[in-house]
């Protein structure tokens, strides 16, 4: 009987290490299983159009795969018996994933953007600031408006106020107000919306 030298043993040792750590922590948990990984017993079979193949062994399912060419998937593994399905696994996924990509293109991503006045803005400046906000209602993004209180002008914060909900007042067919304007620290801050279109 041969014997292994220490460092052979040490080298499969490593080896079988590699395998029980990628079983463990590089497979998806979610991923479904594929061919040889199906051990169960008994499967529901069907077939790539969703005809239903019947009940069948695991080996004869993989037979019925391999000789169509493709791939066996379980698909519902808490069903009694698991229900697999043969099928393109490959492309299966590849059709997924454009599917996902495709839902994520047309998700559209609502910005907050940021519109600042003074407390003793210009009719000039604050018609611009109103144009400027209504630009980006209409881009369906959300609009936070600040005012920021210098020295003296804390004193005055009502002012801010009054100011912001004439702000409000400009816009009101094109904006909600989500929140009223209100004294956060130096600043007094108010937030709109788009209003959803009829």
């Amino acid at each position: 009987m041969k014997v292994l030298s220490t460092g052979v043993l040490r080298s499969y040792l490593f080896l079988f290490y590699l395998l029980i750590y990628r079983e463990v922590f590089f497979i998806s948990k979610d991923a479904p299983q594929l061919n040889g990984e199906i051990r169960d017993k008994e499967l529901r079979v069907i077939s790539e159009t969703g005809e239903q193949l019947g009940i069948m062994s695991a080996k004869e399912a993989q037979q019925l795969a391999d000789a169509r060419g493709v791939d066996l998937v379980k698909i519902a593994p808490q069903a009694k018996p698991p229900v697999a399905k043969i099928m393109d696994y490959s492309k299966f996924r590849y059709e997924q994933s454009k599917r996902e990509k495709e839902n994520r293109k047309k998700q559209k991503i609502v910005e907050t953007k940021e519109i600042r006045l003074s407390i003793n803005i210009d009719i000039g400046d604050f018609n611009t600031k109103v144009n400027q906000a209504r630009k980006f209602l209409s881009k369906g993004d959300k609009v936070k408006v600040s005012i920021r209180l210098r020295g003296r002008e804390m004193a005055h914060a009502n002012l801010a106020e009054d100011n912001m909900m004439r702000f409000a007042q400009e816009l009101s067919e094109e904006a909600n107000v989500d929140k009223k304007p209100k004294l956060e620290g130096r600043q007094v801050l108010m937030f709109l919306s788009p209003k959803a279109a009829k």
